[in-house]
C-alpha cells in the first residue's frame, strides 16, 4: 500500500476530512449526550423505585423493621409460602434457622393479633410490615413456632443426651466391677502404710481417691523416678493382672467430659417443652385452614416424643443409681465431691498411670540398650587384651 504525503493532498481532499471529522464529532457529541440522559434517566427511575420501596412505618419500630428486612433478604421466599410451611408443618422445607430467626425478630404474639386491622392497607405498608401482616392470620403463631422448633430439635436433642448417660452409667459399672482396679486400691494403700510406718498415719484403713493422681508427685530421693513409676513396676512383675483396670475403665475417658449439670438441665428442659406442648394442644382453636395439620402432626409427634422422654428419663434414673452406689461403697460424700469431679480424677490417674507404663519401658529399654553396648565393648575391651596377649607370646617364642 502506497501513503501519501500531506503536501500530496488536494484541497479538495482537505475540505472532505475536515468534514467528516465534524461529523464524527457531533456523532460523538450527540452519543454521549443520550448515554448521558440515559444514565440521569435510569438514577431517577432507581431512585424512585427506592423512595417507593421505603415507605414509611406504621407499626413495626425500626429495629424490628430492619431486622425482619434482612431476614426476607436472606430467604426471598414469597411471604405465602412461608406461611404455607408453617401451618403444614413442612419440616422438608422449614430450617431450624428460619424458625428461629422468626422467633427472634417477629412482634409479640398481642401485637400480631391487632394486625388485621392493616389488612385494608396492605399495599401501602413496607415489606416487613407486609409479612407481619400475612403472618399476623396464622393462630396462635409464636407457640406453633416454639413447638416446631422444638420438633425440629428434637431427635438432636435426645442423639446429646442418651450417649452421655450412657457412658457414665457405664463407666460407673466398669468401676465397681474392675478386680484389677480394687485390688491396684489395695496395694496403694498397702504401699502407704509401708512408708507411714512409725507415724500417726501407719495402719490408715482407707485413703481419698483423688490422691491417687498426687503419686506422680512423690519422687525417689535421686530424683529419678516418682511413686506411681515405682507402683507401675510391682504391678508388670508383681502383680500383672493388676494392670487389666486400664482396659477395665474402657468408658472412663468419655465419661469424665460430660456435664452432667448441663446434662440434667437439658433433660429437664426437655420435660418442660413437651408439658408446654400438650397443653398448647389442649387449648388449640379448630383449624380455620384446610391447610393447617398442626395440631394433627403435633398430636403424633407428642406421643412418640414422650415415650423417647420416658424412656430417657429412666435412664437418667439408672444412671444417678449407679453413681450414688459407686460413691456409697467408697465411702465418698456426695456433697463435697461431685460426679465430674470423681470421674475426671480416676480418669487423670488413668492416663498418668498408662504413660508412666509408656516411660517405664522406654526406660527398660535405654537401659537394655546401655546394658549392650556396655557388654560389647567389655567383649571387645577382652578380644584387644587376648590379641595383645597372643602377640606378646609369639614374639616371646621367636625370641
Amino acid at each position: 500500500m502506497v501513503s501519501e504525503r500531506p503536501e500530496d493532498i488536494s484541497e479538495c481532499d482537505r475540505l472532505l476530512l475536515l468534514r467528516n471529522k465534524l461529523i464524527f464529532k457531533n456523532v460523538e457529541t450527540n452519543l454521549l449526550v443520550e448515554d448521558q440522559e440515559k444514565r440521569e434517566e435510569e438514577d431517577f427511575e432507581e431512585k424512585k423505585a427506592i423512595k417507593k420501596r421505603i415507605k414509611e412505618l406504621k407499626f413495626l419500630d425500626s429495629k424490628t423493621a430492619q431486622n425482619l428486612s434482612i431476614f426476607l433478604s436472606s430467604f426471598r421466599v414469597p411471604y405465602e409460602e412461608i406461611k404455607m410451611m408453617i401451618l403444614e408443618v413442612d419440616e422438608a422445607q422449614l430450617a431450624e434457622s428460619m424458625i428461629q430467626n422468626l422467633i427472634k425478630h417477629l412482634p409479640d404474639q398481642e401485637q400480631l393479633n391487632s394486625l388485621s386491622q392493616y389488612q385494608s392497607e396492605y399495599s401501602n405498608l413496607s415489606d416487613p410490615e407486609q409479612f407481619a401482616v400475612v403472618m399476623s392470620s396464622v393462630k396462635r403463631l409464636r407457640p406453633r413456632l416454639s413447638a416446631v422448633l422444638f420438633k425440629l430439635q428434637f431427635e438432636e436433642q435426645v442423639n446429646s443426651i442418651k450417649p452421655d448417660i450412657m457412658a457414665v452409667s457405664a463407666a460407673c459399672e466398669d468401676i465397681r466391677r474392675s478386680r484389677g482396679f480394687s485390688k491396684l486400691l489395695e496395694l496403694v494403700l498397702l504401699m502407704g502404710n509401708y512408708m507411714n510406718a512409725g507415724s500417726r498415719n501407719a495402719q490408715t484403713f482407707g485413703f481419698n481417691l483423688s490422691s491417687l493422681c498426687k503419686l506422680k508427685d512423690t519422687k525417689s530421693a535421686d530424683q529419678k523416678t516418682t511413686l506411681l513409676h515405682f507402683l507401675v513396676e510391682v504391678c508388670e512383675e508383681k502383680h500383672p493382672d493388676i494392670l487389666n483396670f486400664v482396659d477395665d475403665l474402657g468408658h472412663l475417658d468419655k465419661a469424665s467430659k460430660v456435664s452432667v449439670e448441663t446434662l440434667e438441665k437439658n433433660l429437664k428442659q426437655m420435660g418442660r417443652q413437651l408439658q408446654q406442648l400438650e397443653k398448647d394442644l389442649k387449648i388449640f382453636p379448630p383449624p380455620e385452614d384446610s391447610h393447617d395439620k398442626f395440631v394433627t402432626k403435633m398430636s403424633s409427634f407428642v406421643i412418640s416424643a414422650k415415650e423417647q422422654y420416658e424412656k430417657l428419663s429412666k435412664l437418667h434414673e439408672n444412671m444417678d443409681k449407679l453413681y450414688q452406689n459407686i460413691m456409697a461403697y467408697y465411702a465418698i460424700d456426695v456433697k463435697k465431691v461431685s460426679l465430674e469431679d470423681f470421674l475426671t480424677d480416676l480418669n487423670n490417674f488413668r492416663t498418668m498411670f498408662m504413660q508412666a507404663m509408656k516411660e517405664n519401658f522406654k526406660k527398660r529399654e535405654e537401659e537394655e540398650k546401655e546394658k549392650r553396648a556396655r557388654i560389647a565393648k567389655e567383649l571387645a575391651e577382652k578380644e584387644r587384651l587376648e590379641r595383645q596377649q597372643k602377640k606378646k607370646r609369639l614374639l616371646e617364642m621367636k625370641t
